[in-house]
């Protein structure tokens, strides 16, 4: 019968040690593929580990809540002290992976000009949006050596704000802009 108990002793610390927890694994602040990020990717990214951030934050208050339930029982049942969760993989993972978003956050002021994205606003009912007309095509004349490639270079864009504007055929739409897209005009 001892070697019955040792055993069933043994099953149960084992087992309460795959409880115990996982081994983090925190993202790497800089990554090789940083150099190829263009904003949207960053922008990507970012909101990637946003969603995992909070996946995390749930998965630490459960961690919590097991280890205070596991710590009340190991007062009458001591060996279930070893089922606790003392590695807290997900605090060292929300940390690291708030320092990606810090170093990310400079990468985008870098390459992008610290544009934020403007959510497409939708045209509110009742006010018709027609696309505006395409403009006439303009001849350009055809170099006759090739031009230098260039490199587009984000530039800091004025905050964009709502605007209604006005047609030539009279028409209203609204626009989330710097300005009246042409031909429209503001409206009065």
């Amino acid at each position: 019968m001892s070697t019955g108990k040792a055993v069933m002793t043994a099953a149960l610390v084992m087992g309460l040690a795959g409880c115990a927890g996982r081994a983090p694994a925190p993202v790497a602040v800089v990554q090789a593929q940083d150099r190829f990020m263009d904003c949207a990717a960053i922008n990507a990214e970012v909101q990637a580990n946003n969603k995992r951030i909070s996946e995390l934050g749930s998965e630490e208050g459960k961690k919590v809540a097991q280890n205070v339930i596991v710590g009340a029982a190991g007062v009458i049942i001591p060996i279930l002290w070893f089922g606790m969760d003392f590695q807290n993989a997900a605090g060292k993972e929300v940390a690291a992976l708030q320092s990606r978003q810090q170093y990310l956050g400079t990468l985008a002021e870098q390459r992008c000009g610290a544009v934020v994205p403007v959510p497409i606003q939708a045209i509110p009912e009742g006010v018709p949006s027609t696309p505006a007309p395409a403009p006439a095509p303009v001849a350009t004349p055809v170099p006759s050596e090739p031009a230098p490639a260039v490199v587009p270079v984000a530039a800091p864009v004025p905050d964009a704000r709502e605007l209604d504007c006005v047609d030539p055929d009279g028409s209203k739409m609204r626009v989330v802009a710097t300005a009246c897209p042409p031909p429209s005009t503001p409206a009065p």
